[in-house]
C-alpha cells in the first residue's frame, strides 16, 4: 500500500463521507439540514444584532450569551455549507489544508463555546448566590477579559492539532468517517504511530470542555444549595428559573461532545450511520437549539426580536 506524504507534495486531499446507507436519500436529507442552517443563522444573527443594539442589555448576562452566538454562528459556518455540497453535488473531495483549516476551527471553536459557557454558568453563581457583589465581580471589563480568554485558550489549545497531524504519513485510500475534519478521524488515517496525537487530544479536551464542564458541575451545586436555603418555595422558582436555558444549551452542547469522543476511542464497532448523525448533532444541534432556548427563555430578547423583525410594533424597551 503506498504511503503518501504531504510534506512532499504528493498528498492532496481526503474524502468526505456523507450518511452511510443513506447515500440516495442524501440529496433530499439536505434540505432540512440547510433549513436548520438558515434558523442557526438568523437565530444567533438576532441576538448578536438585539444586544448590541439595547443598551438595556449591555450586561454581562446578555454580553455572554451575545459571544454564544457569534461562536456558534462560526461553528455552523464552518461546517454546514462544505456538508450541504457534498450532500447536493457530492463534492466528496476535500482539499488537505481546507480539511486542516477546517478541523482547526471546528476545535477551537468548541474550545471558545465551552469556555463561554462556564463563563455564563459562573455568571449565574454570582447572581444567586452573591447577589449583592453582582456589579462589583462581573463589571463590564471583566467580560470583555473573559471574552479575550475564550478566544486565546481555545487557539492555543488547538492550534497544534493541525501541526500535528501535518507531520503524519497517510495511506491511501483517506477516507474520512463525517462530513466534515476532524483530528480523531484524521489521525485514525495514519500510516505511521500517532501517540502524540492520542496523547495531546486528551490532554486538550480534559483541559478545556473537560474541565469546564467539572466546574459548571460544581457551580451548579453551590446553586442548588444556595437555592434550597431560600425562605420560600416562590423564590426557590424564580432563581432556579433563571438557570433552565443555560443548563438546557449545557446539556446540547456536551453531551453530543461526550458522546462523540467516547465512540472514536471505544465504538469503532458501532454502525457507521451512528457515528455520522452524531458528528451532525454536534455541530449543528447548539447553534439552531441556543438562539431558539433563549429566545423562549428570555423576555427581554424575546420581545426586542419581535420588534427588530416588525412582528409587534408596540413593544417598547425596557
Amino acid at each position: 500500500m503506498p504511503i503518501i506524504n504531504e510534506t512532499h507534495g504528493n498528498f492532496s486531499s481526503f474524502i468526505l463521507r456523507g450518511l452511510p446507507g443513506l447515500e440516495a436519500a442524501q440529496f433530499w436529507l439536505a434540505f432540512p439540514l440547510c433549513v436548520m442552517y438558515i434558523v442557526a443563522l438568523l437565530g444567533n444573527s438576532i441576538v448578536v444584532l438585539v444586544i448590541k443594539a439595547e443598551a438595556a442589555l449591555h450586561t454581562p448576562m446578555y454580553f455572554f450569551l451575545g459571544m454564544l452566538a457569534g461562536v456558534d454562528l462560526a461553528l455552523a459556518s464552518c461546517t454546514m455549507p462544505r456538508q450541504l455540497s457534498l450532500f447536493w453535488f457530492d463534492a466528496k473531495e476535500i482539499d488537505y489544508r481546507t480539511c486542516l483549516l477546517q478541523m482547526f476551527f471546528v476545535h477551537s471553536l468548541s474550545g471558545m463555546e465551552s469556555t463561554i459557557l462556564l463563563a455564563m454558568a459562573v455568571d449565574r453563581y454570582v447572581a444567586i448566590c452573591r447577589p449583592l457583589q453582582y456589579s462589583t465581580i462581573l463589571t463590564n471589563s471583566v467580560t470583555a477579559k473573559v471574552g479575550m480568554v475564550a478566544v486565546v485558550r481555545g487557539v492555543a489549545f488547538f492550534l497544534p492539532l493541525p501541526l500535528l497531524i501535518n507531520h503524519l504519513y497517510f495511506c491511501c485510500p483517506c477516507n474520512l468517517q463525517h462530513s466534515y475534519c476532524l483530528h480523531q478521524d484524521m489521525m485514525n488515517l495514519a500510516c505511521d504511530k500517532h501517540m502524540l496525537n492520542i496523547v495531546y487530544g486528551l490532554i486538550a479536551i480534559s483541559l478545556v470542555m473537560g474541565l469546564d464542564f467539572l466546574l459548571i458541575f460544581v457551580s451548579y451545586l453551590l446553586i442548588i444549595k444556595a437555592v434550597l436555603q431560600l425562605s420560600s418555595w416562590e423564590q426557590r422558582l424564580r432563581a432556579s428559573g433563571t438557570c433552565v436555558a443555560h443548563i438546557c444549551i449545557v446539556l446540547a452542547f456536551y453531551l453530543p461532545l461526550i458522546s462523540l469522543s467516547v465512540i472514536h476511542r471505544y465504538g469503532r464497532d458501532l454502525p457507521p450511520l451512528l457515528q455520522a448523525i452524531m458528528s451532525n448533532i454536534y455541530v449543528l444541534v447548539p447553534p439552531v437549539l441556543n438562539p431558539i432556548v433563549y429566545g423562549a427563555r428570555t423576555r427581554d430578547i424575546r420581545k426586542r426580536a419581535l420588534k427588530y423583525l416588525r412582528f409587534n410594533r408596540n413593544i417598547e424597551p425596557h
